[in-house]
């Protein structure tokens, strides 16, 4: 079989509806919460939980939610992917054909991946759009991504880009969107991750329960793969670049479904801290590359409400990396590595 002689790379992103309505974000609910990696539940118990109980509940108040998020050019989630896409493809040149998917929705990660298999790449370089290993992300991406490849005939070489939640370029790109907010100028940086169940942590090192690992202090041994241990890994990477002090930045995770997920929960952190006297916090998400519902709306809208109503006085998000050159340049210096 003739090939291009060119690699094809396959960004891939969560995901996000088709458009901000009831129907579509309904659609888009069922793909993603019925990922057993996602809600690993037995599979009957899952379906009627998904299916009878948080869909149909949920969809509703989520498609207010993408209302407010929603442009005139659509998500703000496929703009910033296709746009990274763009100034990828630019700064690789001619070698490389760049592609983005998503893992749930359009676009669908099996059309992409047809797409590249009749145009006869000799390589696939797969870039999962998630700093931090989880099962529920990288791990379903992945999934997907093998699922398709498997059944072709040919199938060429493959290389992942894996986590890279400590690469320094990847660092420096947010250190720098950090930066332009003057962090020096807020009584507290609060650095705000995406949770995950306890249980998707636990199964990760199962002799060291959760709760009890040092992970907060420092990376353990067994913290290679762990999300919560590579997201304080991150925190403090990024505290001491931009030189903050010990008890001027914390973290927290957000985005919880239920109360048995990683702690301390943002919306609590924040309204404590208000309370406590805090006025003013620099808000940042280092889990997400693009902006999208988690950060613009609930971290940028819904939580910097609840702040004020509390007592604090300012609460200032770091916009995402979105196609920002230095990110540009930190993913293509991973996908020319391999």
């Amino acid at each position: 079989m003739m090939t291009t002689g060119k690699s094809a790379v396959l960004l891939i992103n969560v995901g996000t509806p088709d458009s901000p309505s009831v129907r579509d974000v309904r659609s888009y609910l069922f793909e993603f919460l019925n990922d057993p990696r996602v809600i690993d539940l037995p599979w009957l118990l899952r379906k009627i939980l998904v299916n009878l109980i948080i869909v149909p509940f949920r969809a509703p108040k989520s498609a207010k939610l993408y209302q407010q998020l929603w442009t005139d050019k659509g998500s703000p989630l496929s703009l910033h992917s296709n746009n990274v896409r763009d100034r990828l493809q630019e700064q690789l040149g001619e070698n490389y054909a760049v592609f983005v998917a998503m893992r749930y929705a359009n676009p669908n990660i099996r059309d992409v991946l047809e797409r590249i298999r009749f145009s006869s790449f000799n390589e696939l370089i797969v870039v999962p759009m998630f700093p931090h290993y989880a099962s529920s992300s990288t791990g379903t991406a992945l999934e997907a991504v093998l699922h398709q490849v498997k059944k072709w005939t040919v199938i060429p070489e493959i290389k992942i880009v894996g986590q890279f939640y400590n690469d320094p370029k990847f660092l420096d790109a947010f250190a720098e969107q950090i930066s332009k907010y003057h962090p020096e100028a807020y009584d507290h940086v609060l650095f705000s991750y995406h949770g995950l169940p306890l249980s998707h942590i636990n199964s990760i090192h199962p002799e060291i329960p959760c709760k009890e690992c040092s992970c907060t202090k420092a990376l353990p041994p067994h913290g290679a793969f762990c999300y919560k241990a590579t997201t304080y890994e991150t925190t403090r990477l990024l505290a001491t670049r931009l030189g903050l002090p010990e008890g001027k930045f914390s973290q927290s995770f957000q985005s919880r479904l239920s109360d048995n997920w990683l702690e301390p929960f943002t919306d609590k952190q924040l309204e404590n801290m208000a309370k406590q006297g805090t006025k003013s916090i620099l808000i940042v998400a280092p889990a997400f590359v693009a902006d999208c519902l988690e950060t613009t709306v609930e971290l940028g809208v819904d939580f910097k409400q609840q702040f004020l109503e509390a007592g604090g006085e300012k609460l200032e998000y770091v916009e995402s990396l979105n196609d920002s050159p230095l990110w540009i340049d930190a993913i293509k210096n991973m996908v020319e590595k391999g």
